[in-house]
């Protein structure tokens, strides 16, 4: 049986269940997610939607389309951002890794966009590095 996983906001009002471990986790430096999560990069793990729920606070969740293809969706009230959705993969939803209680079994595969990583930000691991995003499949 596959394990669940649970997270939340900070404030708590939204929280969310997971069945089973993420999978493609991927430290992002692309401007969007440095700028909405205020740090080098953020990292997120995807999942197929049918294996996630709101189990709180649906309608404490917003919305924002940070491009035509990309739908970022945080806390209204605490602002924690939570999740994004790709519309050329409907089927997926990619959740941010700090906003897990638990462990999400994968671990970070690469770093995405670094061609448009903080410049004060030295990447020092052993991870693959791509100038853009990594294909995937859903």
């Amino acid at each position: 049986m596959a394990p669940m996983l649970h997270g939340g906001c900070l404030c708590g009002k939204v929280r969310y269940e997971l069945d089973g471990l993420l999978r493609h986790v991927t430290h992002c430096h692309c401007s969007m997610c440095r700028k909405q999560h205020g740090a080098a990069f953020a990292t997120y793990g995807a999942l197929s939607r049918s294996r996630f729920r709101i189990v709180k606070g649906d309608a404490s969740l917003a919305t924002y389309a940070s491009s035509d293809q990309v739908r970022r969706q945080f806390c209204r009230e605490c602002g924690s951002s939570l999740f994004w959705l790709h519309t050329e993969h409907p089927g997926v939803v990619d959740v941010a890794l700090g906003t897990l209680d638990d462990d999400p079994g994968g671990r970070p595969v690469a770093h995405i966009f670094v061609a448009s990583k903080a410049p004060w930000h030295d990447i020092t691991d052993d991870l693959q590095q791509h100038e853009g995003a990594l294909p995937r499949s859903q």
